[in-house]
Protein backbone atom coordinates (compact mmCIF):
# COMPACT_ATOMS: atom_id res chain seq x y z
CA UNK A 1 0.00 0.00 0.00
CA UNK A 2 1.31 3.73 -0.55
CA UNK A 3 1.94 5.91 2.18
CA UNK A 4 1.39 8.97 1.37
CA UNK A 5 2.55 12.65 3.41
CA UNK A 6 3.50 16.03 2.71
CA UNK A 7 7.09 15.27 4.10
CA UNK A 8 7.96 12.74 1.15
CA UNK A 9 9.65 13.58 -1.85
CA UNK A 10 7.87 14.02 -4.78
CA UNK A 11 10.66 10.74 -6.38
CA UNK A 12 9.63 9.26 -3.43
CA UNK A 13 6.19 8.78 -4.37
CA UNK A 14 6.27 8.00 -7.86
CA UNK A 15 8.82 5.63 -7.27
CA UNK A 16 6.40 3.80 -5.39
CA UNK A 17 3.50 3.80 -7.98
CA UNK A 18 4.66 5.47 -10.98
CA UNK A 19 0.41 6.05 -11.46
CA UNK A 20 0.99 9.00 -9.97
CA UNK A 21 3.28 10.87 -12.27
CA UNK A 22 0.15 12.06 -14.28
CA UNK A 23 -1.31 13.64 -10.70
CA UNK A 24 1.76 15.37 -10.61
CA UNK A 25 2.24 16.57 -13.99
CA UNK A 26 -1.13 17.91 -13.93
CA UNK A 27 -0.54 20.24 -11.04
CA UNK A 28 2.57 21.07 -12.91
CA UNK A 29 5.02 19.61 -10.26
CA UNK A 30 7.92 17.74 -11.92
CA UNK A 31 8.59 14.21 -10.92
CA UNK A 32 12.01 13.32 -12.52
CA UNK A 33 14.46 16.78 -12.09
CA UNK A 34 12.56 18.08 -9.17
CA UNK A 35 11.85 14.64 -7.62
CA UNK A 36 13.98 15.26 -4.63
CA UNK A 37 11.81 18.24 -2.78
CA UNK A 38 8.95 17.33 -0.81
CA UNK A 39 5.92 17.59 -1.55
CA UNK A 40 5.28 20.49 0.58
CA UNK A 41 8.01 22.68 -0.46
CA UNK A 42 7.00 21.59 -4.20
CA UNK A 43 3.45 22.57 -3.68
CA UNK A 44 4.72 25.84 -1.87
CA UNK A 45 6.72 27.15 -4.49
CA UNK A 46 4.23 26.47 -7.28
CA UNK A 47 1.43 28.00 -5.49
CA UNK A 48 -0.45 23.95 -5.26
CA UNK A 49 -3.05 23.34 -2.76
CA UNK A 50 -1.31 20.07 -0.83
CA UNK A 51 -4.04 18.96 0.61
CA UNK A 52 -5.73 19.22 -3.09
CA UNK A 53 -3.05 17.22 -4.05
CA UNK A 54 -3.16 14.51 -1.59
CA UNK A 55 -6.28 13.96 -2.43
CA UNK A 56 -5.84 13.25 -5.66
CA UNK A 57 -2.88 11.23 -5.07
CA UNK A 58 -5.00 9.18 -2.40
CA UNK A 59 -7.51 8.22 -5.13
CA UNK A 60 -4.96 6.48 -7.16
CA UNK A 61 -4.71 3.30 -4.26
CA UNK A 62 -8.71 2.64 -4.89
CA UNK A 63 -7.74 2.13 -8.54
CA UNK A 64 -6.89 -1.56 -10.24
CA UNK A 65 -2.88 -1.29 -9.80
CA UNK A 66 -1.55 -2.35 -13.53
CA UNK A 67 1.60 -0.45 -13.69
CA UNK A 68 5.25 -1.55 -13.45
CA UNK A 69 6.88 -1.94 -10.13
CA UNK A 70 10.10 -0.92 -11.22
CA UNK A 71 10.85 0.09 -7.47
CA UNK A 72 10.88 -3.71 -6.65
CA UNK A 73 13.26 -4.80 -9.09
CA UNK A 74 16.73 -5.79 -8.74
CA UNK A 75 19.18 -2.51 -9.56
CA UNK A 76 21.55 -4.64 -12.21
CA UNK A 77 18.37 -5.73 -14.04
CA UNK A 78 16.53 -2.42 -13.96
CA UNK A 79 20.05 -0.95 -15.25
CA UNK A 80 19.62 -3.64 -17.84
CA UNK A 81 16.27 -2.30 -18.69
CA UNK A 82 16.95 1.56 -19.32
CA UNK A 83 19.87 0.68 -21.59
CA UNK A 84 18.22 -1.62 -23.43
CA UNK A 85 14.52 0.49 -23.25
CA UNK A 86 14.89 4.05 -22.68
CA UNK A 87 18.58 4.22 -24.36
CA UNK A 88 17.75 2.43 -27.59
CA UNK A 89 14.89 4.41 -27.96
CA UNK A 90 16.89 7.56 -27.63
CA UNK A 91 19.41 6.66 -30.38
CA UNK A 92 16.70 5.29 -32.81
CA UNK A 93 14.31 8.81 -32.19
CA UNK A 94 17.74 10.99 -32.12
CA UNK A 95 17.97 10.70 -36.41
CA UNK A 96 14.22 10.69 -37.26
CA UNK A 97 13.80 14.02 -35.10
CA UNK A 98 17.05 15.30 -36.62
CA UNK A 99 15.15 14.96 -39.99
CA UNK A 100 11.91 15.89 -39.11
CA UNK A 101 13.14 19.48 -37.66
CA UNK A 102 14.90 19.80 -40.39
CA UNK A 103 12.73 19.84 -43.09
CA UNK A 104 9.91 21.52 -40.94
CA UNK A 105 12.51 24.44 -40.30
CA UNK A 106 13.71 24.55 -43.89
CA UNK A 107 9.45 24.90 -44.73
CA UNK A 108 7.73 27.05 -42.24
CA UNK A 109 10.96 28.53 -40.29
CA UNK A 110 9.91 31.95 -41.90
CA UNK A 111 6.58 32.15 -40.44
CA UNK A 112 7.20 30.47 -37.47
CA UNK A 113 10.61 31.22 -36.51
CA UNK A 114 10.51 29.23 -33.50
CA UNK A 115 11.43 25.95 -34.76
CA UNK A 116 14.78 27.21 -35.92
CA UNK A 117 15.17 27.78 -31.90
CA UNK A 118 13.71 24.20 -31.00
CA UNK A 119 16.01 22.60 -33.88
CA UNK A 120 18.81 24.34 -32.57
CA UNK A 121 17.91 22.81 -28.60
CA UNK A 122 16.71 19.26 -30.17
CA UNK A 123 20.59 19.11 -31.88
CA UNK A 124 22.28 19.76 -28.81
CA UNK A 125 20.16 17.80 -26.78
CA UNK A 126 20.76 14.78 -29.13
CA UNK A 127 24.79 15.55 -28.48
CA UNK A 128 24.39 16.16 -24.92
CA UNK A 129 21.92 12.92 -24.45
CA UNK A 130 24.24 10.36 -26.76
CA UNK A 131 27.42 11.40 -24.64
CA UNK A 132 25.74 11.08 -21.56
CA UNK A 133 24.21 7.24 -22.42
CA UNK A 134 27.55 6.31 -23.00
CA UNK A 135 28.84 7.21 -19.33
CA UNK A 136 26.63 5.55 -17.91
CA UNK A 137 26.97 1.90 -20.68
CA UNK A 138 30.76 2.30 -20.03
CA UNK A 139 31.16 3.13 -16.25
CA UNK A 140 28.21 3.61 -13.99
CA UNK A 141 25.83 0.40 -15.10
CA UNK A 142 28.69 -1.50 -15.38
CA UNK A 143 29.73 -0.73 -11.06
CA UNK A 144 25.98 -1.10 -10.40
CA UNK A 145 26.16 -4.72 -11.83
CA UNK A 146 29.50 -5.26 -10.24
CA UNK A 147 28.44 -4.09 -7.10
CA UNK A 148 25.33 -6.82 -7.22
CA UNK A 149 27.64 -9.69 -8.07
CA UNK A 150 29.95 -8.53 -4.92
CA UNK A 151 27.09 -8.88 -2.64
CA UNK A 152 26.11 -12.26 -4.41
CA UNK A 153 30.09 -13.44 -3.68
CA UNK A 154 31.10 -13.71 -0.34
CA UNK A 155 34.88 -13.28 -1.19
CA UNK A 156 34.67 -10.62 -3.73
CA UNK A 157 35.88 -6.98 -2.77
CA UNK A 158 34.61 -4.26 -4.35
CA UNK A 159 37.02 -1.87 -5.80
CA UNK A 160 35.30 1.40 -6.37
CA UNK A 161 37.67 3.38 -9.50
CA UNK A 162 35.79 6.91 -8.51
CA UNK A 163 35.78 7.20 -5.18
CA UNK A 164 32.37 6.62 -4.26
CA UNK A 165 29.47 6.10 -6.94
CA UNK A 166 27.88 9.61 -5.40
CA UNK A 167 30.19 10.90 -8.34
CA UNK A 168 29.47 9.70 -11.71
CA UNK A 169 25.60 9.80 -10.24
CA UNK A 170 25.95 13.50 -9.64
CA UNK A 171 27.29 14.03 -12.77
CA UNK A 172 24.58 12.55 -14.38
CA UNK A 173 21.64 13.66 -12.41
CA UNK A 174 23.23 17.19 -13.36
CA UNK A 175 23.14 15.80 -17.13
CA UNK A 176 19.43 15.08 -16.19
CA UNK A 177 18.53 18.84 -15.04
CA UNK A 178 19.86 20.18 -18.56
CA UNK A 179 18.31 18.47 -20.66
CA UNK A 180 14.86 18.64 -18.41
CA UNK A 181 15.41 22.60 -18.81
CA UNK A 182 15.99 22.37 -22.37
CA UNK A 183 12.71 19.91 -22.96
CA UNK A 184 10.79 22.84 -21.17
CA UNK A 185 12.24 25.17 -23.33
CA UNK A 186 11.08 23.19 -26.74
CA UNK A 187 7.45 22.63 -24.84
CA UNK A 188 7.19 26.07 -24.18
CA UNK A 189 8.46 27.73 -27.69
CA UNK A 190 6.19 24.92 -29.48
CA UNK A 191 2.99 25.80 -27.45
CA UNK A 192 3.43 22.56 -26.02
CA UNK A 193 3.74 20.65 -29.13
CA UNK A 194 0.62 22.10 -30.93
CA UNK A 195 -0.01 22.04 -34.75
CA UNK A 196 -0.12 25.66 -36.01
CA UNK A 197 -3.04 26.51 -38.65
CA UNK A 198 -0.29 26.10 -41.46
CA UNK A 199 0.87 23.04 -39.87
CA UNK A 200 1.32 20.41 -42.58
CA UNK A 201 1.40 16.74 -41.81
CA UNK A 202 4.95 16.28 -41.28
CA UNK A 203 5.01 19.11 -38.73
CA UNK A 204 2.14 16.98 -36.79
CA UNK A 205 4.29 14.06 -37.09
CA UNK A 206 7.63 16.66 -35.62
CA UNK A 207 5.50 17.44 -32.93
CA UNK A 208 3.74 14.05 -31.92
CA UNK A 209 7.58 12.31 -31.54
CA UNK A 210 9.21 15.86 -29.41
CA UNK A 211 6.10 14.83 -26.85
CA UNK A 212 6.63 11.18 -27.25
CA UNK A 213 10.59 11.84 -26.73
CA UNK A 214 9.76 14.26 -23.70
CA UNK A 215 7.29 11.94 -21.77
CA UNK A 216 10.06 8.94 -22.46
CA UNK A 217 13.17 10.76 -20.96
CA UNK A 218 10.59 12.10 -18.18
CA UNK A 219 10.40 8.17 -17.50
CA UNK A 220 13.95 7.34 -18.07
CA UNK A 221 15.34 10.08 -15.83
CA UNK A 222 12.78 9.32 -13.29
CA UNK A 223 13.81 5.84 -13.12
CA UNK A 224 17.30 6.78 -12.56
CA UNK A 225 16.91 9.28 -10.41
CA UNK A 226 14.30 8.29 -7.85
CA UNK A 227 15.21 4.11 -8.07
CA UNK A 228 18.56 3.16 -9.34
CA UNK A 229 20.64 6.05 -8.28
CA UNK A 230 19.36 6.34 -4.53
CA UNK A 231 19.70 2.23 -4.18
CA UNK A 232 23.01 2.25 -6.31
CA UNK A 233 24.20 4.21 -3.03
CA UNK A 234 22.77 1.95 -0.36
CA UNK A 235 24.21 -0.63 -1.61
CA UNK A 236 28.04 0.60 -2.19
CA UNK A 237 27.22 1.69 1.84
CA UNK A 238 26.55 -1.75 2.36
CA UNK A 239 29.47 -3.08 0.36
CA UNK A 240 32.28 -0.81 1.57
Amino acid sequence: MMTLSKEQTIGEVVAQDFRTAPVFEKYGLDFCCGGNQSIESACDASGVDVESLLTALKQIEGENKSNIDYNAWPIDLLADYIEKTHHRYVSQQIPLLKAYLEKISNVHGDRHPELLEIKMLFDECAIELTSHMQKEEKVLFPFVRNMVSVKQSADANLTVPFGTVQNPIGMMMHEHDAEGERFRKIAQLSNQYALPADGCSTYKVAMDALKAFENDLHLHIHLENNILFPKAVALEEELV
